[in-house]
Protein backbone atom coordinates (compact mmCIF):
# COMPACT_ATOMS: atom_id res chain seq x y z
CA UNK A 1 0.00 0.00 0.00
CA UNK A 2 1.15 3.74 -0.28
CA UNK A 3 2.37 6.13 1.64
CA UNK A 4 0.46 9.76 2.22
CA UNK A 5 2.86 11.85 1.40
CA UNK A 6 3.21 15.26 2.04
CA UNK A 7 4.59 18.67 1.18
CA UNK A 8 7.32 19.89 3.02
CA UNK A 9 6.97 23.24 1.13
CA UNK A 10 3.34 23.70 2.08
CA UNK A 11 4.57 22.63 5.23
CA UNK A 12 7.49 25.84 5.06
CA UNK A 13 4.98 28.10 3.93
CA UNK A 14 2.05 27.44 6.36
CA UNK A 15 4.85 27.78 9.29
CA UNK A 16 6.08 31.15 8.07
CA UNK A 17 2.25 32.37 8.60
CA UNK A 18 2.01 30.73 11.72
CA UNK A 19 5.59 32.21 13.19
CA UNK A 20 4.40 35.80 11.11
CA UNK A 21 1.12 36.08 13.08
CA UNK A 22 3.54 35.80 16.56
CA UNK A 23 6.06 37.90 15.72
CA UNK A 24 5.83 41.09 13.56
CA UNK A 25 9.30 40.82 12.79
CA UNK A 26 9.26 38.08 10.52
CA UNK A 27 9.83 39.40 7.06
CA UNK A 28 10.11 37.22 4.10
CA UNK A 29 11.84 37.37 0.52
CA UNK A 30 11.74 35.47 -2.39
CA UNK A 31 13.40 35.88 -5.92
CA UNK A 32 10.23 35.09 -8.41
CA UNK A 33 9.40 31.72 -6.96
CA UNK A 34 7.18 32.14 -4.31
CA UNK A 35 4.35 29.38 -5.92
CA UNK A 36 7.29 26.83 -6.27
CA UNK A 37 8.74 27.37 -2.47
CA UNK A 38 4.91 28.17 -1.19
CA UNK A 39 6.40 31.54 0.47
CA UNK A 40 2.96 32.67 -1.76
CA UNK A 41 1.71 32.07 1.50
CA UNK A 42 3.14 34.54 3.95
CA UNK A 43 2.96 37.40 1.00
CA UNK A 44 -0.69 36.74 1.03
CA UNK A 45 -1.36 36.90 4.52
CA UNK A 46 1.43 39.88 5.18
CA UNK A 47 1.83 41.72 1.71
CA UNK A 48 3.41 44.96 3.60
CA UNK A 49 6.22 41.88 4.96
CA UNK A 50 6.87 40.10 1.91
CA UNK A 51 9.77 40.91 -0.96
CA UNK A 52 9.91 39.67 -4.58
CA UNK A 53 13.45 40.86 -5.69
CA UNK A 54 12.40 39.30 -8.90
CA UNK A 55 15.60 36.82 -10.24
CA UNK A 56 18.49 38.37 -8.26
CA UNK A 57 19.73 36.25 -6.22
CA UNK A 58 22.49 38.54 -4.94
CA UNK A 59 20.20 41.16 -3.68
CA UNK A 60 18.02 38.71 -2.28
CA UNK A 61 20.60 38.20 0.03
CA UNK A 62 22.34 41.32 0.47
CA UNK A 63 18.52 42.82 1.05
CA UNK A 64 17.85 40.51 3.88
CA UNK A 65 20.97 41.15 5.85
CA UNK A 66 19.78 45.01 5.63
CA UNK A 67 16.57 43.97 7.09
CA UNK A 68 18.74 42.06 9.96
CA UNK A 69 20.07 44.99 10.58
CA UNK A 70 17.58 46.58 11.60
CA UNK A 71 16.42 44.16 14.04
CA UNK A 72 14.01 41.74 11.86
CA UNK A 73 14.30 38.19 10.79
CA UNK A 74 14.47 37.93 7.23
CA UNK A 75 13.82 34.15 6.07
CA UNK A 76 14.74 34.15 2.05
CA UNK A 77 13.86 31.33 -0.19
CA UNK A 78 14.33 30.36 -3.80
CA UNK A 79 16.08 27.12 -5.49
CA UNK A 80 19.16 25.70 -3.80
CA UNK A 81 20.71 25.74 -7.08
CA UNK A 82 20.78 29.53 -7.10
CA UNK A 83 20.54 30.53 -3.41
CA UNK A 84 24.19 28.73 -2.41
CA UNK A 85 25.39 28.91 -6.21
CA UNK A 86 24.74 32.11 -7.62
CA UNK A 87 24.55 34.34 -4.17
CA UNK A 88 27.73 32.17 -2.21
CA UNK A 89 29.39 35.66 -2.33
CA UNK A 90 26.95 37.38 -0.84
CA UNK A 91 25.99 34.97 2.04
CA UNK A 92 29.67 34.64 2.63
CA UNK A 93 30.69 38.63 2.98
CA UNK A 94 27.47 39.89 3.87
CA UNK A 95 25.47 37.62 6.07
CA UNK A 96 28.16 35.16 7.87
CA UNK A 97 30.77 37.03 7.69
CA UNK A 98 28.76 39.57 9.96
CA UNK A 99 26.91 36.54 11.58
CA UNK A 100 23.59 38.18 10.84
CA UNK A 101 20.13 37.03 11.53
CA UNK A 102 19.20 35.63 7.88
CA UNK A 103 17.66 32.41 7.38
CA UNK A 104 18.05 30.70 4.20
CA UNK A 105 15.63 28.06 3.48
CA UNK A 106 15.78 26.79 -0.22
CA UNK A 107 14.08 24.45 -1.99
CA UNK A 108 14.42 22.12 -4.78
CA UNK A 109 17.95 20.41 -3.97
CA UNK A 110 19.11 17.11 -5.00
CA UNK A 111 18.54 15.38 -8.17
CA UNK A 112 14.88 14.66 -7.13
CA UNK A 113 14.28 17.95 -8.76
CA UNK A 114 13.70 16.03 -11.62
CA UNK A 115 13.25 16.82 -15.03
CA UNK A 116 14.91 20.73 -14.27
CA UNK A 117 17.89 18.31 -14.84
CA UNK A 118 21.24 18.94 -14.08
CA UNK A 119 20.75 23.23 -14.22
CA UNK A 120 18.75 22.99 -11.28
CA UNK A 121 19.63 20.50 -9.29
CA UNK A 122 21.43 21.22 -6.40
CA UNK A 123 24.23 18.43 -5.58
CA UNK A 124 26.92 20.92 -4.15
CA UNK A 125 24.98 22.94 -1.85
CA UNK A 126 25.57 21.46 1.51
CA UNK A 127 29.16 21.45 0.75
CA UNK A 128 29.11 25.34 0.06
CA UNK A 129 27.18 26.11 2.71
CA UNK A 130 28.99 23.91 5.38
CA UNK A 131 32.51 25.55 4.63
CA UNK A 132 31.37 29.15 5.24
CA UNK A 133 31.98 30.10 9.14
CA UNK A 134 29.06 30.78 11.27
CA UNK A 135 26.17 28.80 9.10
CA UNK A 136 24.25 26.53 10.66
CA UNK A 137 22.86 23.22 8.01
CA UNK A 138 19.58 21.37 8.75
CA UNK A 139 18.22 18.93 6.66
CA UNK A 140 14.45 18.30 7.51
CA UNK A 141 13.36 14.40 6.35
CA UNK A 142 9.62 15.43 6.78
CA UNK A 143 6.78 17.41 7.18
CA UNK A 144 6.97 17.97 11.17
CA UNK A 145 10.59 17.77 10.96
CA UNK A 146 10.29 20.58 8.37
CA UNK A 147 7.96 22.84 10.83
CA UNK A 148 10.46 22.29 14.02
CA UNK A 149 13.28 23.43 12.14
CA UNK A 150 11.47 26.32 10.63
CA UNK A 151 10.08 27.30 14.33
CA UNK A 152 14.02 26.75 15.72
CA UNK A 153 15.63 28.78 12.78
CA UNK A 154 13.34 31.50 13.74
CA UNK A 155 14.21 31.82 17.47
CA UNK A 156 18.23 30.98 16.50
CA UNK A 157 20.16 34.36 16.20
CA UNK A 158 22.28 33.41 13.41
CA UNK A 159 22.55 32.58 9.89
CA UNK A 160 20.92 29.48 9.12
CA UNK A 161 20.49 27.21 5.95
CA UNK A 162 17.40 24.64 5.56
CA UNK A 163 17.55 22.62 2.49
CA UNK A 164 13.98 21.71 1.92
CA UNK A 165 12.84 19.06 -0.73
CA UNK A 166 10.64 19.43 -3.64
CA UNK A 167 9.32 16.02 -3.32
CA UNK A 168 6.47 15.20 -0.97
CA UNK A 169 7.50 13.08 1.46
CA UNK A 170 5.57 10.17 4.41
CA UNK A 171 5.79 11.09 7.87
CA UNK A 172 8.49 9.56 10.04
CA UNK A 173 7.98 11.75 13.22
CA UNK A 174 4.87 12.06 15.30
CA UNK A 175 3.29 14.81 17.43
CA UNK A 176 5.89 14.42 20.06
CA UNK A 177 8.90 15.23 18.15
CA UNK A 178 11.28 17.29 19.58
CA UNK A 179 13.62 18.97 17.19
CA UNK A 180 17.73 19.60 18.88
CA UNK A 181 19.87 21.20 16.93
CA UNK A 182 23.11 19.51 18.73
CA UNK A 183 21.28 16.54 18.82
CA UNK A 184 21.35 13.30 15.84
CA UNK A 185 18.36 11.04 16.38
CA UNK A 186 18.97 7.00 16.57
CA UNK A 187 16.03 5.26 15.03
CA UNK A 188 17.20 1.72 15.09
CA UNK A 189 19.85 0.10 17.16
CA UNK A 190 21.94 -2.17 15.15
CA UNK A 191 24.98 -3.91 15.50
CA UNK A 192 26.52 -5.05 11.96
CA UNK A 193 26.76 -1.57 9.79
CA UNK A 194 25.68 1.99 10.73
CA UNK A 195 23.71 4.19 8.36
CA UNK A 196 24.04 7.82 8.78
CA UNK A 197 21.60 9.47 6.78
CA UNK A 198 19.00 12.57 6.40
CA UNK A 199 16.43 14.45 4.01
CA UNK A 200 14.77 12.48 1.56
CA UNK A 201 16.77 9.87 1.90
CA UNK A 202 16.22 9.04 5.60
CA UNK A 203 12.64 7.00 4.28
CA UNK A 204 14.11 5.28 1.80
CA UNK A 205 17.29 3.91 4.23
CA UNK A 206 14.38 2.72 6.55
CA UNK A 207 12.79 0.65 4.04
CA UNK A 208 16.54 -0.71 3.28
CA UNK A 209 17.07 -1.86 6.46
CA UNK A 210 13.79 -4.35 6.14
CA UNK A 211 15.88 -5.82 3.55
CA UNK A 212 18.99 -6.10 4.98
CA UNK A 213 17.36 -7.77 7.82
CA UNK A 214 15.72 -10.41 5.94
CA UNK A 215 19.27 -10.93 4.55
CA UNK A 216 20.44 -11.47 8.27
CA UNK A 217 22.46 -7.77 8.52
CA UNK A 218 21.26 -6.36 11.72
CA UNK A 219 21.66 -2.26 10.71
CA UNK A 220 21.72 0.55 13.09
CA UNK A 221 20.34 4.20 11.78
CA UNK A 222 21.15 7.43 12.72
CA UNK A 223 19.90 10.60 10.98
CA UNK A 224 21.46 13.35 11.41
CA UNK A 225 19.07 16.72 10.70
CA UNK A 226 21.55 18.70 11.75
CA UNK A 227 25.18 18.57 9.13
CA UNK A 228 26.94 21.48 10.97
CA UNK A 229 27.19 21.17 13.99
CA UNK A 230 27.23 17.90 13.19
CA UNK A 231 26.90 15.53 16.61
CA UNK A 232 29.77 13.78 17.07
CA UNK A 233 29.08 11.39 20.08
CA UNK A 234 25.97 10.22 18.74
CA UNK A 235 28.01 8.98 15.45
CA UNK A 236 31.14 8.15 17.04
CA UNK A 237 29.23 6.33 19.79
CA UNK A 238 27.35 3.94 17.08
CA UNK A 239 30.43 3.34 14.64
CA UNK A 240 32.40 2.07 17.91
CA UNK A 241 29.65 -0.69 18.20
CA UNK A 242 29.19 -1.67 14.26
CA UNK A 243 32.65 -0.53 13.13
CA UNK A 244 31.55 0.01 10.00
CA UNK A 245 29.77 3.32 8.18
CA UNK A 246 27.76 3.90 5.30
CA UNK A 247 26.47 7.24 4.90
CA UNK A 248 23.01 7.99 1.97
CA UNK A 249 22.68 11.33 0.89
CA UNK A 250 20.66 13.46 -2.02
CA UNK A 251 23.95 15.39 -2.64
CA UNK A 252 27.02 14.90 -3.72
CA UNK A 253 29.75 12.58 -1.56
CA UNK A 254 32.24 15.13 -2.48
CA UNK A 255 31.47 17.71 0.48
CA UNK A 256 28.19 16.57 2.01
CA UNK A 257 26.79 14.27 4.75
CA UNK A 258 29.53 11.75 3.61
CA UNK A 259 32.57 14.03 3.84
CA UNK A 260 31.60 15.40 6.86
CA UNK A 261 31.08 12.29 8.61
CA UNK A 262 34.56 10.72 7.02
CA UNK A 263 36.72 14.12 8.23
CA UNK A 264 34.85 13.56 12.17
CA UNK A 265 35.76 10.07 12.08
CA UNK A 266 39.39 10.16 10.59
CA UNK A 267 40.50 12.49 13.60
CA UNK A 268 38.47 11.08 16.44
CA UNK A 269 37.74 7.13 15.78
CA UNK A 270 39.01 5.86 12.37
CA UNK A 271 36.41 2.91 10.58
CA UNK A 272 35.82 1.89 7.19
CA UNK A 273 33.16 4.59 5.36
CA UNK A 274 31.30 3.95 2.12
CA UNK A 275 29.57 7.02 0.94
CA UNK A 276 26.40 6.45 -1.62
CA UNK A 277 24.93 9.22 -3.37
CA UNK A 278 26.02 11.38 -6.33
CA UNK A 279 29.64 11.16 -7.39
CA UNK A 280 31.44 13.79 -8.84
CA UNK A 281 28.86 14.16 -11.80
CA UNK A 282 25.83 16.26 -12.85
CA UNK A 283 22.41 15.33 -12.17
CA UNK A 284 20.06 14.71 -15.64
CA UNK A 285 16.54 15.25 -16.47
CA UNK A 286 13.84 12.66 -15.51
CA UNK A 287 11.24 11.93 -12.51
CA UNK A 288 12.37 11.99 -9.28
CA UNK A 289 11.43 8.20 -8.75
CA UNK A 290 13.96 7.04 -11.76
CA UNK A 291 16.30 9.77 -10.97
CA UNK A 292 16.85 8.29 -7.41
CA UNK A 293 17.01 4.33 -9.24
CA UNK A 294 19.44 5.52 -11.35
CA UNK A 295 21.82 7.42 -8.81
CA UNK A 296 21.03 3.85 -6.23
CA UNK A 297 19.16 5.46 -4.22
CA UNK A 298 15.88 3.87 -3.95
CA UNK A 299 15.81 1.18 -0.36
CA UNK A 300 16.32 -1.47 -2.88
CA UNK A 301 19.37 -0.51 -4.71
CA UNK A 302 20.60 0.70 -1.17
CA UNK A 303 20.13 -2.63 0.15
CA UNK A 304 21.92 -4.38 -2.65
CA UNK A 305 24.98 -2.28 -2.34
CA UNK A 306 25.32 -3.08 1.01
CA UNK A 307 24.93 -6.44 0.95
CA UNK A 308 27.61 -6.23 -1.47
CA UNK A 309 29.83 -4.26 0.94
CA UNK A 310 29.41 -6.57 3.62
CA UNK A 311 28.97 -9.68 2.39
Amino acid sequence: MERECKSVRSAYGKTLVELGRKNKNIVVLDADLSCSTQTKLFAKEFPERFFNVGIAEQDLMTTAAGLACTGKIPFVSTFAMFATGRAWEQIRNTICYSNLNVKIAATHAGITVGEDGASHQALEDISLMRSIPNMLIIVPADEKETIEAVKFAASYNGPVYIRIARTNLPDIFDNTYSFNYKKAIKLKDGSDVTLITNGETLVETIDCVKILSENGINSEIIHVPVIKPIDAETIINSVKKTNRVVTIENHSIIGGLGSCVCELLSEIYPAKVTRIGTKDEFGQSGQAKELLDFYGLTAKKLAEKIIGIIK
